[in-house]
């Protein structure tokens, strides 16, 4: 029976991008604590039960009739931490022998913690949104920073396989993403993704002027010490980093 703590409303049966190395189907649930004026996924923010949703049955139904296709789960939003269905949702895909990629904001560092201490995921995937000084700006909310430090500091240690990413809009420069690399030394991946002036939640920022591949490529060659490897993605630049 559909689960109102976990709120489905899209599903992609088969990726093959959206987890590296792995055919996986992507979930998409309703609802974010954030407003990034930038984001591309405008119409999961909301927290509304308008619309059609999936059923979380119907969901686990269709991976386990194609098991012999998928073998990854990714499950993102909107904010899936949001959602206090999450764990008992995850906990049926591993007992059907499914990999699990969460992508989340960071601002639940306590259900965080239950997936990792259940050993529940198998990759995580944590938006860094801008320097803690931005943080408010570019996330179009207040979040409690102290839990986003705390979710960084829990994935890192975590012994899960984890990314962090960094959408590139035209508010960030050069030394934002030195901060960002000096607040996330160490870590082992750190993507730059190029900021997309389309579909967005704030109409405006469709007008906005996205930085040059040129420019990614040196915000990316000053932090490249700080992470184990670096991926640009969206700017036609091949990923580069220290393996």
């Amino acid at each position: 029976m559909q689960n109102e703590s976990l709120l489905i409303k899209g599903f992609l049966p088969m990726s093959t991008i959206d987890y590296k190395g792995k055919v996986a189907s992507t979930i998409f649930l309703q609802g974010c604590n954030f407003r990034c004026p930038f984001c591309h996924n405008p119409e999961l923010v909301p927290l509304s039960f308008e619309g059609n949703l999936l059923k979380a049955d119907d969901v686990i139904s269709y991976l386990k009739e194609n098991r012999d296709f998928v073998d990854a789960v990714c499950i993102s939003g909107g904010e899936p931490t949001i959602h206090s269905g999450l764990p008992a949702f995850i906990m049926r895909l591993k007992k059907d022998g499914f990999f699990v990629k969460l992508q989340t904001n960071g601002t639940n560092p306590g259900m965080l913690k239950i997936l990792i201490d259940g050993k529940l995921l198998d990759y995580i995937s944590m938006d860094v949104k801008a320097p803690i000084e931005k943080y408010e700006l570019l996330a179009g909310a207040k979040p409690d920073l102290e839990k986003i430090k705390k979710s960084v500091n829990l994935i890192m240690s975590s012994g899960v396989e984890y990314s962090f990413h960094t959408t590139v809009s035209p508010e960030l420069n050069i030394l934002d993403i030195k901060q960002i690399g000096t607040w996330l030394n160490g870590a082992k991946t750190y993507y730059l993704q190029q900021f997309r002036p389309e579909k967005t939640l704030n109409p405006e920022y469709e007008k906005k002027i996205p930085h040059t591949p040129e420019e990614i490529k040196r915000m990316a060659d000053l932090v490249r010490a700080n992470f184990g490897k670096i991926i640009i993605e969206g700017a036609d630049i091949e990923s580069f980093g220290n393996e």
